[in-house]
């Protein structure tokens, strides 16, 4: 599949469902997906390694993930933080029905997928998580970033998993020269072929 094709507000093709079995949290989730999104069949590589790096996330507050597809980020962060408002963003449409079916599915209340300019624009979030969409462009990637990394709470980190190959040397620089001197830019650790980069605000 072109990767465009899921970052259309309306891919191209009949929006059907089928089911799909993952591990999230360490346990099995009987969940749906469906063609026209973002890793259809699993969890990706670079999600995999996101979830296997990083610290858990804040247990109250605000949370989120950015570009969500059918929800794994945003599922396992409801999981792990059940006290915490959990908020999915993607453009995608058909993401954002999946991501609210499947949490409906596990029974997590707190999680809800709608697209960017649904979110309560007053939110600062405790952490984000995110597998960007390195491919929808360099001006269109770090628009999306700028949008949402601001808006960290004092205190709050940001972690984003971005592949070697894909830029993310030259991503965690651009990111410590266009945030101001309240946030702090490190890669936290690689592998494979990923680096997890870590965007902290400071506590007030």
């Amino acid at each position: 599949m072109e990767s465009a094709h899921y970052f259309t507000s309306q891919p191209a093709g009949p929006f059907t469902r089928k089911p799909l079995t993952v591990e999230l949290a360490g346990a099995t989730r009987r969940l749906q997906t469906s063609s026209g999104i973002f890793s259809p069949d699993g969890v990706d590589k670079g999600t995999a390694v996101l979830f296997a790096e990083v610290p858990p996330p804040s247990p109250q507050g605000h949370l989120l993930d950015i570009g969500c597809g059918w929800g794994p980020i945003a599922l396992t962060l409801g999981l792990m933080a059940p006290h915490a408002q959990v908020h999915a963003v993607d453009v995608n449409e058909r993401c954002i029905t999946l991501t609210n079916e499947n949490a409906a599915a596990l029974g997590l209340t707190n999680v809800t997928a709608s697209l960017p300019h649904e979110v309560d624009p007053a939110v600062e979030f405790d952490t984000i998580w995110s597998n960007p969409p390195i491919r929808i462009g360099k001006d269109e990637l770090h628009s999306l970033l700028l949008t949402w990394l601001p808006r960290l709470a004092p205190g709050g980190s940001a972690w984003l998993v971005v592949q070697k190959n894909l830029g993310s040397d030259s991503l965690q620089r651009w990111l410590a020269n266009e945030l101001d001197g309240s946030y702090t830019v490190s890669r936290e650790s690689t592998s494979k072929t990923f680096r997890i980069i870590r965007v902290r605000k400071a506590s007030l």
